[in-house]
């Protein structure tokens, strides 16, 4: 009995000491957690999606952001989150400890990135932009319709889908154009939401002075009042290329007689569609255009536009402009003309 309980005694104290050594290892790690990765750059990895804790320990020691792919194992089970690492890309600050890492893994919180879409584009020049970004994946299921994609500023992550980001646009020119449709002022010619798309893809295309948005707008309302055409070239352009490329060249005087229902010389009222998508300040312009007796408008070489009352002053407006756009152009330019 005594030889028993001896054994059970230095079989207790073994077990003891295995205890003891593997908790002061573990403790051993859980304190390299806590130290600074040797890295003094910031550190950008990309986790693939599907790979276990392992794997991404040894994407991780590559860079020498962890010891070892053992430690990233051990941390995450030492670490209490129920939170599981996340794929993703990252950006890593210099110093970042073991703990830090584990923290902005479970947290997914990735690098963002950011596509501006301009003012203006067709939907067919938008879909090229984002077939151009390799930091998206996956393809467009169609070209959206003309006008049905909001510009603005996106916020992504690398491997979003480029399809998931053309739902967003869609979602957010239907939000803007629901808000400002409630804002507009009633007393304007359109009848629908999608006529208030129409006028601001023009006015977008029209002008890229942000402060006489509304003066293009009121020379269009003031048209479309007195069943006059609007006369606008981007619509003609549009007819020519329909939004699928540059004219690449300037308008000729017989460009206004194409047999198209986008030329807007040759059918009254408002084109069929949008010719672009416009911005939230052109949608706003369209609904609540300035007040003004304007129906013409020229360039005047500064970048604006000269507004007119009767043909008369518009006349002289567009001398003006021929003065100075012969300043500049070649002798054998061709002759254009000012919607």
């Amino acid at each position: 009995m005594t030889n028993f309980l001896k054994g059970m005694a230095g079989l207790f104290a073994g077990l003891t000491l295995l205890v003891l050594v593997a908790a002061g290892g573990a403790g051993f790690v859980l304190w390299q957690a806590w130290q600074p990765a040797p890295v003094e750059d910031e550190v950008v990895v990309v986790v693939p999606r599907g790979i276990g804790v392992g794997a991404i320990g040894e994407i991780l020691a590559a860079e020498d952001l962890v010891p070892s792919r053992w430690h990233l194992m051990v941390w995450s089970l030492l670490l209490p989150d129920d939170r599981s690492l996340k794929a993703g890309e990252y950006a890593f600050p210099p110093g970042a400890t073991g703990g830090e890492i584990i923290g902005i893994l479970r947290a997914g919180r990735t690098i963002q990135h950011t596509l501006t879409i301009p003012e203006g584009r067709t939907s067919f020049e938008i879909v090229e932009l984002l077939r151009a970004d390799d930091r998206l994946t996956g393809e467009i299921e169609a070209i959206p319709p003309e006008g049905a994609l909001l510009p603005e500023t996106y916020a992504f992550t690398r491997g979003d889908g480029r399809q998931s980001l053309v739902d967003r646009m869609e979602s957010e020119m239907s939000a803007a154009v629901e808000r400002l449709w409630t804002q507009r002022d009633e007393s304007i010619p359109l009848e629908t939401p999608q006529d208030a798309v129409i006028l601001a893809s023009i006015i977008e295309k029209e002008t890229g002075v942000a402060g006489e948005r509304d003066l293009v707008s009121s020379v269009f309302i003031n048209r479309l009042r007195q069943d006059m055409p609007l006369q606008s070239d981007p619509t003609v352009i549009y007819a020519l290329t329909e939004g699928r490329e540059a004219l690449g060249r300037t308008l000729f005087r017989s460009d206004w007689d194409v047999d198209h229902p986008y030329n807007t010389y040759r059918n009254d009222g408002l084109p069929p569609g949008p010719i672009a998508n416009p911005g939230v300040e052109s949608l706003r312009a369209a609904m609540n255009p300035a007040e003004s007796n304007y129906l013409y408008f020229v360039a005047d070489g500064t970048g604006g536009h000269a507004f007119a009352q009767t043909l008369a002053e518009h006349n002289r407006n567009v001398a003006a402009w021929r003065r100075v756009r012969d300043r500049s152009d070649p002798p054998d330019s061709p002759d254009l003309e000012d919607g």
